[in-house]
């Protein structure tokens, strides 16, 4: 279980610049495979700026940096490595075959839609930018589309963020209080059967004949 209240601590702990290195250093390894999705970070990032913790114009300029490198790096290893990549066994993995030949597909009859289209979509975007490079599409086309898809998504997510930071605080405070409420309703609930199984032991024990 996600322990809400560390990760809100953990955010209200970090100070500058080390707030903006951290979501630079998370994005840029995002595009070497790293396991964290970009929006959680960049959700983190938004919630950094709004316990003062960064500036949040100068995060999402951190956050737009982080994530077009991330991006060029998952193209540049597509166009130096080509398909070989997908037979990797931890790559292998995650990309069906039938998924890759999917975005292969679409990639070649609507390439610059589908690259502006993939930033908004986590499931798929790793994949369509390895196949952009895979595919030979020229890497300034790739950086425009891919550019003007962050230029929209990376300020929504970083401010929206920042901006409804009271919203979200309240929101942690609900998660927490419910979190607690579970844990209570559990333990009288245990608390119950415990004494109902006693109390029916108790009884058994002096209906039985000696």
């Amino acid at each position: 279980m996600i322990n809400i209240d560390s990760i809100v601590h953990w955010i209200q702990s970090i100070h500058e610049p080390y707030s903006y290195l951290l979501v630079f250093g998370i994005l840029l390894l995002c595009g070497f495979g790293l396991p964290i999705p970009e929006d959680i970070t960049l959700i983190a990032a938004g919630l950094m700026a709004y316990y003062g913790k960064a500036n949040v114009f100068v995060m999402i300029g951190v956050g737009l940096v982080g994530v077009m490198l991330g991006d060029g790096a998952m193209f540049q290893i597509g166009k130096r490595v080509g398909y070989r990549v997908f037979e990797w066994k931890w790559m292998a993995k995650i990309m069906h075959a039938d998924r890759l030949e999917s975005v292969k597909d679409k990639l070649q009859n609507h390439g610059y839609k589908v690259i502006f289209s993939a930033r908004f979509m986590p499931g798929v975007r790793s994949l369509v930018f390895l196949s952009s490079g895979a595919l030979g599409i020229p890497f300034r086309v790739f950086l425009f589309f891919d550019g003007l898809a962050a230029l929209i998504s990376v300020p929504s997510i970083v401010y929206s963020c920042y901006f409804f930071g009271d919203q979200i605080n309240k929101a942690v405070n609900v998660i927490k209080s419910v979190e607690h409420g579970i844990i209570a309703v559990i333990g009288i609930a245990l608390v119950y059967f415990l004494v109902k199984f006693f109390l029916k032991k108790i009884r058994e024990k002096r209906t039985t004949p000696a």
